[in-house]
């Protein structure tokens, strides 16, 4: 045993000995309560402990998972994993040797964490999550997290969050609104992956995803409901036209039919919806992921297709007649990324139609920069929040803050490299975004976040307020 071990020991021994004469002379009726009560005022909170190990995601590629240890237990979390994208957001560190892995371990994630990151952290208060995310933001001293890398730092941002709320003996979800100084709560309005393409699935489908959002729904229960049946509502469509094989899935879960036409996808999914009983209740989402397909000044619709056949490059004009046409025919109500993340122009022109929310992905990477660089020149109307595109919680508050300050939407968002953290169920709650994008309502690690929602839906009570078709400004009739 080292001496401060000793040290820590004879303290500990020394304060349970002052709670138990305390309770003595309160000649309390239950000693115990008063002892852990007593306890609880007297032992201060601190961090002990960080151990660092590599597990891995929802597409068994490595990322980094954290137990961080303080004098109330020991409180878990895991950074997501997404295909790096472009130089405006933060770094993933990976081993990058090609004999292990493929080059995507996080080795050296994990050791900046159980050496550097601990050493620094190690004696803070948990509950001082500002200070402990600017901490590793100075131990790090780069733009870009690069140094100790961002699934490093995220990991035990969040892991810090969920101990902040054990030392306030409140839900996660009720800590983070302290932490972004809200005082309403609300249940975010999902969007369900129902059909992959793009590069999250085989098939030929150019856009990444097509999403349902019960906007309809009257709490979250019922929309996860509507999700669910609508999802194998939509299975039994594509059997039917594609046979069984057309219900293979993609990363997030969604099915991947061999379509080539983005009508052909909506159609299924419009067949889904009239079978159910949610007809009116039910409306659509598109992931573009334009960036994927962009060639040039040109769109390449069959960009996945084997045989091309040259009809479907579109320009950028083209692609917003495109879209006009999809929003006029079908019930969509938000768009992310319909063109290149460097193609703002067209971006704006279709953000000032109006016809739809449209949502800034890789336009934005969670980056305030890119964020006020949007807001100033009008380019989009909602942020979709990716947290380890940003990096730390504390971040993250802020960047959120920054859209909903300019009446913006929000989405908060999964990545596709998942793990079982259910933490931006919490978040989005905490936050109020109104908008929440976990993948299909099927797939352990989507459910862990819907499955959370259910349990804050539960423990609020008739306080829960579900964002429903308020899902833009789920607080605009509130007091906030």
């Amino acid at each position: 045993m080292s001496v401060q071990d000793y040290l820590d020991k004879h303290l500990l021994s020394r304060k349970i000995e002052d709670a138990v004469n305390a309770a003595v002379r309160a000649k309390s009726p239950d000693p115990v309560l008063f002892i852990a009560n007593h306890m609880r005022k007297v032992v201060q909170p601190v961090i002990t402990k960080i151990k660092a190990r590599q597990i891995l995601d929802s597409r068994g590629i490595p990322t980094v998972e954290v137990d961080l240890f303080t004098n109330k237990g020991m409180f878990r979390a895991s950074a997501p994993s997404g295909d790096p994208s472009g130089m405006y957001e933060a770094f993933e560190l990976r081993d990058g040797d090609k004999a292990v892995y493929l080059g995507k371990s996080v080795t050296r994630a994990v050791k900046n964490i159980n050496e550097k990151i601990s050493e620094a952290l190690i004696g803070m208060d948990p509950t001082l999550q500002s200070q402990i995310d600017h901490a590793m933001i100075d131990l790090d001293k780069t733009e870009k997290k690069s140094e100790l890398g961002i699934n490093a730092i995220l990991a035990v941002s969040i892991a810090a969050c969920k101990a902040g709320a054990g030392e306030k003996e409140v839900p996660l979800y009720k800590y983070i609104a302290d932490l972004a100084g809200k005082s309403q709560l609300t249940i975010p309005t999902p969007a369900f992956t129902v059909i992959s393409g793009g590069k999250h699935a085989g098939n030929n489908l150019a856009i990444q995803e097509i999403m349902i959002v019960p906007t309809g729904a009257i709490r979250f229960d019922e929309a996860l409901q509507m999700g669910s049946e609508t999802y194998y509502h939509l299975k039994a469509v594509i059997t039917e036209k594609h046979g069984a094989h057309g219900c293979n899935v993609g990363v997030d879960g969604g099915f991947a039919p061999n379509i080539s036409s983005i009508k052909e996808g909506l159609d299924l999914v419009k067949e889904a919806i009239s079978r159910t009983e949610y007809t009116e209740k039910i409306s659509i989402a598109l992931g573009a992921a334009a960036s994927n397909f962009c060639q040039g000044t040109k769109y390449d619709l069959d960009f996945k297709s084997p045989k091309k056949s040259g009809q479907n490059f579109k320009s950028g004009e083209e692609m917003i007649e495109m879209y006009k046409e999809l929003c006029a025919e079908y019930p969509i109500i938000s768009i992310e990324d319909p063109f290149d993340k460097e193609d703002w122009e067209h971006i704006k022109c279709i953000s000032n139609l109006g016809t739809c929310q449209v949502v800034g992905d890789e336009l934005l990477m969670s980056n305030p920069k890119r964020i006020e660089r949007a807001i100033q020149e009008n380019t989009c109307n909602a942020l979709l929040l990716k947290i380890n595109q940003i990096g730390t919680v504390t971040e993250a508050i802020e960047v959120v803050k920054q859209a909903k300050d300019a009446n913006w939407g929000v989405v908060i968002s999964h990545r596709s490299g998942e793990t079982e953290d259910s933490f931006i169920a919490d978040l989005s709650v905490g936050l109020s975004s109104g908008q929440i994008k976990a993948g299909a309502p099927c797939r352990g690690e989507r459910l862990a976040k819907y499955n959370q929602l259910l349990r804050i839906e539960e423990d609020l009570g008739d306080a829960a307020f579900y964002a429903g078709d308020e899902w833009r400004q789920p607080l605009s009739h509130q007091v906030v």
